[in-house]
């Protein structure tokens, strides 16, 4: 099944002429649940359900770091292109409160839960707020909607016979919140301590071995569904390899798992109901959140309204198995239908190691953005963050960026155009010549008029970072085109039309990029499409088209001399 936002690039691909055909079904374009038979026809029209993404909601038991800021970038930029698109789009993220570790911490900082996770979430939402994350939703696990949510989905899954009681013996993480089987653990020697201790193989935290009385969930009665899930939805887990390893792991067979904590180990979170010696697993708990802000419990016929199902989940690939394998067991158990998709992105590393609290080895977002400002680290995380490969993160890198980028192409292109009285935008756009046979305006031309089809096609598959250099590329070949021609020297040498064609291919190469690059950069993306003078109302997906608006030219801003006038100025640290 094609992800909903391949239908708007289905459409973009029509108005832009490209000669392949497609059939557009039904069933694409707002999937419901139907457990005989997969995926079929929506009881809501597909224009009553809005675009759904989510972040995962983040532990606050400590300062957000790097890695955060990539997820809520990543997720925004999806956002934000749908929204360009003309979509209804809905974002959500928020914190995960609940859980042993979130107890220690503020058992660490002598403080009661509550308080420390209001802390917590002031932070986490100061983050979102700061890289100008545009989410409709921040989600609290210790709000009393999720509560009431988590409470009712407890009682369904029991009701349905997928909850029981027994013993339970594993090894389990705290700090994963996990139980792992023996399989999935190793011992090794603590580099820092020398003390040898278990860990899991997955994630390299550490474990303990755990026996306790609780609740289990049927999660090995999920194997075949799941299985017939995958197939019939080969895209549903991004980058494919991905997909291939969880479904490689659920063939391999899947144990019924804990979803419940005595309470006399755990006391912070969400009591069983009816039996409030237990408390529901953190990660029960938590993955409900999505369909919390969803407006779950729903009254009938209101499925959709809220967005559900989840067009993306946006995700570390630490955190698949939850995501992958445990989320869609659970939907599947309530006649839910699961998310649309499940995007898994690479970790960031600093100097080729992994970046680690108890080493040091960590980037404060805060310090970042207020040296580099919100749009270059936007810009940089999605350009140079991974989906399947780990990035390694570092200062020198950011400024590579911006110089070669950002300063260098995309703001000498800005400059080079519009900062100069040897010729007027306007007048370019007014007298252009649309059917130049010069091979290098054809070949300006092609390339301006097939970069929306090449981003919305990379955006379809939820690769922003490579859209993202489908754009700049264009801004580097503007360049080059530029300096090919040289329209100062036409104009010197007064061929006044052949400079003003020149220009004309220039500035409708910045105002088509202009456009695509909001999603990334909103800030500046709007800056130059006022300089360029570009009415608000014609900034649009469908606007860049090649030639569509012959309005533009004549700057909506005061274009300021030195300095305070340029789209990038000189850093001026280098280290």
């Amino acid at each position: 099944m094609p992800p909903l936002s391949s239908i708007l690039c289905i459409n973009a691909r029509l108005q832009f002429g490209t000669r392949a055909s497609f059939r557009i079904l039904h069933s694409s374009l707002v999937p419901q649940w139907n457990q005989t038979r997969g995926r079929g026809l929506a009881s809501v029209a597909p224009s009553k359900k809005p675009y759904y993404i989510t972040t995962p909601i983040f532990y606050v038991n400590a300062d957000p770091h790097v890695g955060h800021l990539y997820t809520l970038v990543l997720t925004d930029v999806l956002k934000r292109w749908q929204v360009l698109c003309g979509k209804e789009a809905i974002l959500c993220t928020g914190t995960d409160e609940h859980g042993m570790k979130i107890q220690q911490a503020a058992a660490r900082a002598k403080t009661d839960p509550k308080t420390f996770c209001d802390k917590g979430a002031e932070t986490f939402k100061d983050l979102a707020r700061r890289i100008e994350i545009s989410n409709d939703h921040f989600v609290r696990t210790t709000d009393s909607d999720h509560r009431d949510a988590v409470q009712h989905v407890w009682h369904l899954l029991q009701e349905r016979g997928y909850i029981y009681q027994s013993k339970h013996e594993g090894w389990y993480s705290i700090s994963d919140e996990a139980f792992y089987p023996k399989s999935a653990v190793h011992l090794i020697v603590d580099p820092p301590t020398g003390r040898k201790i278990m860990v899991s193989i997955e994630t390299g935290k550490e474990v303990e071995w755990t026996s306790e009385t609780n609740y289990h969930f049927r999660l090995s009665a999920f194997k075949d569904k799941l299985l017939d899930f995958y197939q019939q939805n080969p895209t549903f887990i991004v980058p494919q390899a991905r997909h291939t390893a969880i479904v490689k792991a659920v063939e391999s067979g899947l144990d019924d798992l804990s979803v419940s904590r005595p309470a006399e180990r755990l006391s912070w979170g969400i009591p069983v109901p009816g039996d409030e010696s237990q408390m529901i697993y953190v990660w029960l708990d938590a993955l409900i959140n999505y369909i919390t802000k969803a407006g779950f419990p729903w009254a009938p016929g209101k499925e959709s309204m809220g967005g559900w199902p989840a067009d993306c989940h946006v995700i570390g690939k630490d955190i698949t198995r939850f995501h992958c394998i445990y989320w869609p067991a659970f939907l599947l158990a309530l006649d839910i239908p699961p998310p649309r998709q499940i995007l898994t992105h690479a970790h960031w590393t600093l100097g080729h190691r992994k970046m680690s609290k108890s080493t040091g080895n960590v980037v404060n977002p805060f310090f970042a953005l207020d040296r580099f400002g919100v749009d270059t680290m936007r810009f940089y995380l999605i350009h140079d963050g991974g989906l399947m490969d780990d990035s390694d993160y570092g200062n020198e890198f950011i400024i590579r960026a911006y110089k070669k980028s950002l300063q260098g192409s995309l703001g000498n292109l800005s400059s080079r155009i519009t900062r100069t009285k040897q010729w007027s935008v306007r007048k370019a756009v007014q007298t252009k010549d649309s059917t130049s046979s010069d091979l290098d305006d054809q070949r300006m031309r092609e390339l301006i008029t097939e970069l929306p089809n090449l981003v919305c096609e990379k955006m379809e598959k939820l690769n922003p970072g490579a859209a993202l250099k489908d754009i700049m590329s264009l801004t580097y070949k503007t360049n080059a085109y530029i300096t090919t021609t040289t329209p100062w020297s036409m104009v010197k040498q007064g061929h006044e039309q052949r400079a003003n064609q020149i220009v004309f291919l220039a500035a409708e190469s910045l105002r088509v990029t202009g456009i695509l690059l909001q999603p990334y950069m909103p800030e500046r993306a709007a800056f130059l499409l006022d300089v360029l003078g570009v009415d608000p109302s014609r900034r649009t997906f469908d606007d860049a088209k090649f030639g569509l608006d012959k309005d533009f030219g004549e700057s909506r801003i005061p274009i300021e001399k030195g300095e305070n006038g340029m789209m990038f100025p000189p850093l001026y640290s280098e280290v």
